[in-house]
């Protein structure tokens, strides 16, 4: 179970620094996407960002840590809640996908730190 979570939090983690600095950058895809079409001010973009690395650092140093990588799991779980729900509010059925699927990631991250928590 251990290198199933380092592989899911490898990939997870690689996606959300992109996510992130693509938000830092205001890469235009992502200030279509979320600006635009779902409606975030331009101004929450660094805290979006920050949240996404929070999340990336706290569920590598959960591969050493497990109840940080168990707290970040469950951040991560409530930050892409919000972003799915954010693209159902506005009936953006076609930017809802990448939500889901970092949404999936994170639940998938998250049981698995807590299934390698527990087996020796």
């Amino acid at each position: 179970m251990g290198i199933a979570y380092v592989v899911t939090v490898t990939l997870l983690a690689s996606i959300l620094v992109f996510s992130g600095i693509g938000k830092l950058r205001s890469d235009p895809h992502i200030v279509r996407v979320i600006h635009e079409t779902v409606g975030v001010p331009m101004k929450y973009f660094p805290f979006l960002a920050t949240c996404e690395f929070a999340g990336t650092v706290g569920m590598i140093l959960g591969i050493w840590w497990p109840s940080l990588g168990v707290a970040a799991g469950i951040g991560l779980i409530l930050y892409f809640v919000s972003a799915v729900v954010s693209h159902l509010r506005v009936g953006d059925g076609k930017g809802i996908g990448p939500a889901t699927f970092l949404l999936t990631l994170s639940v998938a991250a998250f049981i698995l730190r807590i299934v390698a928590q527990k087996v020796p």
